[in-house]
């Protein structure tokens, strides 16, 4: 994505999003509720079309997506099997594999309507697996599970990106703990306000002292950096006392802020990359 924008209903959704995806990357945006999280991923993904900038991906790019949530009809008689194989045809050593992959192969028969928020996720990530994707997109997909439950979930992301090689996007509704193994975080506000890495959890004192220095590996943690502030009327704060209508970084030739404003693009020619 190159300075991809979308807007709509009298306003922009999303502006001068720059975002690109590598195979076997990991990328996790974060942001608040209405930041642009999922219009951002619905312009990577095709499902929507920019109003600005440009969004390519790789010819004949698989795949693999995890809603944040799957609301099934609770008198609906469907079993996991069933739903492994909606929408295409999946063999069975496959289906298996890929249950098995998430730790759930034991749940082929089960009603999906009968499992726990954990079990639903794995399910979900291993239908997501079975396609072998070269792109795997997951909507918070540790919701509704505890701590140690979404490490174990980190951790099989982790070990499918090894497998398969793939590029990694997480939507993360918390805004500080992410997946250890993040490549780069983007925090999102209607366009990108920082960009960075994340630090280990199991480095931080605090986080030792909790678990008695058995510190979680799989989560770490991002401090973010912004040198601007959202006003209640949406005009923009910036660092030396400016205001304007938005912080894309297009106005940023106008104001002296405490950041770089350039973007830094890998070679555009590589592999797979998702842009």
């Amino acid at each position: 994505m190159r300075r991809a924008g979308l807007y709509a209903n009298g306003r922009w959704l999303v502006r001068g999003i720059d975002l690109a995806i590598a195979p076997g990357e990991i990328v996790t945006l974060v942001g608040p509720n209405g930041s642009g999280k999922s219009t951002t991923v619905k312009l990577l993904l095709g499902l929507e079309r920019p109003s600005e900038g440009q969004v390519a991906r790789a010819r004949d790019l698989r795949v693999g997506y995890v809603p944040q949530r799957l609301a099934i009809d609770s008198n609906l008689p469907l079993k996991v099997a069933r739903f492994m194989r909606l929408t295409r045809a999946l063999s069975h050593s496959d289906m298996v594999a890929a249950l098995d992959e998430t730790g759930v192969a034991h749940l082929t028969e089960a009603p999906m309507r009968a499992l726990s928020g954990g079990e639903m996720q794995r399910v979900l990530i291993a239908r997501a697996l079975s396609l072998k994707p070269q792109l795997l997109v997951l909507d918070e997909p540790a919701q509704g599970v505890d701590m140690a439950g979404a490490i174990a979930i980190y951790d099989l992301i982790a070990a499918a990106r090894q497998r398969l090689g793939c590029g990694v996007l997480l939507i993360s509704h918390d805004l500080h703990l992410v997946m250890a193994q993040t490549d780069r975080v983007l925090c999102l506000n209607g366009h990108v306000c920082c960009e960075g890495t994340p630090e280990a959890v199991s480095e931080m004192p605090a986080y030792r002292t909790l678990f008695g220095g058995e510190a979680p590996s799989g989560l770490a943690v991002y401090r973010h950096q912004h040198d601007h502030r959202h006003l209640p009327d949406g005009r923009v704060l910036h660092s030396d006392g400016t205001v304007t209508q938005t912080c894309d970084t297009h106005e940023c030739s106008h104001h002296h802020h405490d950041h770089d404003c350039a973007h830094h693009h890998a070679d555009d020619q590589q592999a797979g990359k998702v842009r």
